[in-house]
């Protein structure tokens, strides 16, 4: 579980999530829910602690 730290930074990932590039804006991110692969949201750069889909963490 991931732990906000107070410093715009997390400890650990946030765990049944994972973000990718959107296809026609690489500079947006979109959220993924792990288990039912469900897009949950999109934001301009990227989400702190959400490990890529081609992660190791993964």
């Amino acid at each position: 579980m991931a732990k906000n730290t107070g410093r715009s930074t997390r400890k650990g990932s946030v765990t049944a999530r994972t973000q990718m590039k959107h296809p026609s804006n690489p500079k947006h991110s979109l959220k993924r829910d792990a288990t039912t692969g469900q897009f949950m949201s999109g934001m301009k750069g990227s989400y702190k602690g959400v490990a890529q889909e081609v992660d190791s963490r993964r």
